[in-house]
């Protein structure tokens, strides 16, 4: 019962993250255009960017969690990696390429126009409140790394949840960009030259560059259809070739279908003496377990297969039993 609740966390995380910078970007705007600051309007494009891309993540959200339907057997949960897709490339194309165009700009031109202290005070004041829209981010991670017994920054290096891991690194890069921004505005201001400010700006643009990256490859990576990581597949194996009528696992595949929606598919060689009735029960018996230790496990799908006389896998003696306890299918 715990997955409705993490996909309510998930979007309360989302919506906080996205009112957040909608305030912020408002602000930077204005202090953008009085002080004339190329990395305040920069970091602009970079809230307004954020903005959109917690409004995508939304989507991603909303129409990943529809039910599986006739026409849409295995549900929907890749479309939630088309909409984090999305958000990547709106990160790229709008906010990067603003922040570096016109940071170049500033660099030639070398204008500047206004009071320095307003910008000052809005950076000042939107470091606060994405620190805190960071915050909750980050709890939301905690929570969920101390539940697989995991480590943090593993659960956001391999959880198929994408939306909280493009919050993450998004207000992550939000805090580094408002420093960046304040030492282009202050060392412009000691200095008495605009390169500063934009030099802050291009760099901006770059950080802005690497987070979509980022979240664009891990994105298509799930989008062409990942597999679980390789420790969890052999547990599932496992698992599987433990049954008291299977003799041997030949080939086994596995695809994430979604955040919480994993595929399996086996090659399976049962005892020659199981009847078909046995068989049955095996893959009843099969599933009951696959789901009770890792509910994420929403298809599976066993093909009796015989053994093929010096195959390229032998059968294996029994392993250990592995310890009870759920594992997220994106940690190990």
């Amino acid at each position: 019962m715990a997955q409705p609740e993490a996909k309510s966390e998930s979007v309360g995380t989302v919506i906080i993250a996205g009112a957040a910078n909608l305030a912020i970007a408002a602000a930077k705007l204005v202090a953008g255009l009085i002080s004339g600051s190329a990395a305040m309007l920069s970091e602009a494009a970079h809230s307004v960017a954020d903005t959109t891309t917690e409004l995508l993540l939304f989507m991603a959200l909303r129409r990943g969690a529809r039910p599986a339907d006739a026409r849409h057997p295995f549900g929907y949960g890749k479309e939630s990696y088309i909409w984090a897709f999305f958000a990547a490339l709106f990160t790229f194309v709008a906010g990067a390429g603003f922040a570096i165009t016109h940071g170049i700009t500033t660099i030639l031109v070398h204008e500047h126009s206004g009071d320095f202290l307003v910008s000052y005070v809005v950076l000042a004041v939107s470091f606060v409140i994405e620190a805190i829209s960071l915050g909750r981010a980050v709890r939301q991670v905690r929570r969920e790394a101390r539940r697989w017994g995991t480590t943090g920054r593993r659960y956001l290096r391999l959880t198929a949840d994408t939306t909280v891991k493009a919050v993450v690194l998004e207000d992550s890069a939000a805090l580094v960009g408002l420093l960046l921004a304040g030492c282009g505005v202050a060392l412009s201001e000691l200095t008495g030259d605009e390169l500063w400010d934009g030099i802050a700006s291009v760099l901006i643009g770059v950080l802005l560059l690497v987070v979509a990256a980022t979240l664009a490859y891990s994105n298509l990576s799930l989008l062409v259809g990942r597999a679980v990581p390789e420790r969890l597949q052999g547990e599932i194996e496992r698992s599987l070739a433990g049954l008291p009528e299977v003799t041997r696992v030949g080939t086994l595949f596995t695809m994430q279908l979604g955040p919480e929606d994993i595929l399996v598919a086996a090659k399976v060689d049962f005892r020659d003496e199981a009847t078909g009735a046995d068989i049955e029960a095996a893959a009843d018996e099969a599933e009951r377990r696959l789901r009770e230790r890792y509910p994420e496990v929403r298809y599976l799908f066993l093909d009796p297969t015989r053994s093929m006389p010096g195959g390229a896998r032998a059968a294996r003696e029994p392993e250990p039993p592995i310890e009870d306890g759920p594992v997220d299918p994106g940690l190990r």
